[in-house]
């Protein structure tokens, strides 16, 4: 059994109202909700602070968590739903983030059956190969490492693992990015270790990285990691990746 929260905020700097904007005919967080759904999770909810996206979200029948206004991250406000629900420990919950209405739905299941099977596992996520150097060089793309049962070692902006031998005259001589992995940004997590996640402050790497899974490994919180069964679509951050995600909703109609 596991739960999936699509936590929401109206601001975005970007895309204002971003959960709102239309998408093949539907608002784009009807579409996430949707495919929450379709991942045969027991219980689905958005959580916002938004009279807004609630009455839309109300109106194709979602069900919704009113929260603060003031949590700094959707990990905060899925704590707070989580203790307003009075979910117990070792209940599983998926972050699902509302811009990602292309994402496949047995990722959601994946991400959460990591925890199921793994009673040890505080928090589940997923990855993908790197597929360019310029992808491994790109700090907009996260990497990762592990250890060999799959927990998160590390997370980093920077290129790793780091070959030396490929890279004789310094970082941009890098040649090679054998073995590196991206992460995807899809977490499962089990309550007590959110309740935990939220109630530290932010750590140092945290803070220079500005990477929030390296508060949970700071704190002693294993991350277990598993390649993604299926490519991730493209989340929605820009004007132009709004119209990209409707021609590509569009086209799966046909």
């Amino acid at each position: 059994m596991f739960r999936v929260v699509i936590p929401a905020r109206h601001g975005s700097s970007r895309l204002p109202g971003k959960p709102l904007l239309p998408l093949a005919g539907r608002p784009m967080i009807e579409h996430v909700h949707r495919l929450a759904l379709a991942s045969g999770a027991d219980e689905v909810l958005v959580a916002t602070d938004d009279e807004r996206i609630r009455d839309a979200c109300r109106a194709f029948g979602a069900e919704v968590e009113m929260t603060s206004p003031d949590h700094p991250s959707g990990t905060d406000r899925i704590a707070e739903v989580a203790g307003c629900r009075g979910w117990p420990d070792d209940a599983v919950i998926v972050n699902l983030q509302g811009d990602e209405p292309l994402l496949p739905p047995q990722l959601v299941l994946q991400v959460a059956t990591l925890l199921l099977d793994d009673p040890s596992a505080d928090l589940g996520t997923l990855c993908a190969p790197i597929g360019s150097l310029e992808e491994f060089l790109d700090p907009n793309v996260v990497k990762l490492v592990t250890q060999r049962d799959g927990s998160a070692l590390y997370f980093s902006r920077a290129p790793i693992p780091w070959c030396r031998d490929g890279a004789a005259s310094g970082l941009s001589s890098q040649q090679r990015h054998d073995g590196a992995l991206r992460h995807l940004g899809l977490y499962a997590y089990r309550s007590a270790a959110l309740r935990r996640l939220a109630a530290a402050p932010p750590t140092e790497l945290e803070r220079l990285e500005r990477l929030e899974q390296l508060r949970a490994l700071q704190i002693g919180l294993r991350i277990l990691v598993a390649p993604a069964v299926a490519e991730p679509g493209p989340g929605v951050d820009t004007p132009e990746d709004l119209t990209r995600a409707g021609e590509l909703l569009q086209a799966a109609r046909r």
